[in-house]
């Protein structure tokens, strides 16, 4: 059983995946992020460090897809990823126009063929004016300078991308804006029920 959390930055996919871990009694799946050595001129100057930071995270999110994830799987436990390898391509649409977009469309497909797909695909929203919020909270020095209209935007692709059939990958779509799945133990047990039920009962 192989679940998928996504949502915009900051809202919350690698805190509740960890939560989920112990119910589910799982194995982890996450995001290095952190190692992408663009990432902080690229939320400086987007447009001019777009490519190489999208390029990077295309091959780093590959390489821990393709190699973890069917290791992970094959001891016969849960995964729980606060990822998905198709949502680079989400980033992209938005990152990188033209012949660049092009060529990273070309390489993305051909890479996206030896991806396990999960089996259940759990969609965390949240308005944007909330999303600023959390962002600021966690205070990670490269998201300092985050535009709220590179956040509304982002909010919107998501929408739309997970608005359609996903590879017939079954979508979860949960309104996090009522709930706080850290302290408040209610809601992540409801959370934790929603994604059984969608799960069939596993």
């Amino acid at each position: 059983m192989y679940i998928a959390i996504e949502g915009v930055i900051g809202v919350g996919k690698t805190t509740l995946a960890r939560l989920l871990q112990p119910a589910f009694d799982a194995e982890l799946l996450l995001e290095v992020f952190e190692e992408n050595p663009f990432l902080s001129d690229f939320y400086s100057d987007r447009q001019r460090y777009a490519f190489q930071t999208q390029i990077f995270f295309l091959l780093s999110r590959y390489h821990q897809q393709r190699r973890s994830a069917p290791a992970l799987l094959e001891q016969g436990r849960p995964l729980i990823s606060d990822y998905t390898f198709a949502k680079d391509s989400l980033f992209a649409g938005i990152n990188l126009q033209g012949d660049e977009l092009e060529m990273y469309r070309r390489v993305h497909e051909a890479l996206a063929e030896k991806i396990p797909l999960p089996n259940l695909l759990v969609y965390l929203k949240a308005d944007t004016g909330a999303l600023m919020q959390r962002i600021a909270m966690r205070d990670r020095p490269y998201e300092r300078n985050m535009e709220q209209g590179y956040i509304a935007q982002l909010n919107q692709a998501y929408d739309e991308f997970f608005s359609r059939p996903y590879d017939d990958t079954p979508v979860l779509v949960i309104d996090t804006n009522p709930l706080d799945f850290v302290r408040n133990l209610e809601h992540r047990q409801w959370i934790e029920g929603r994604i059984r039920s969608a799960l069939g009962g596993k």
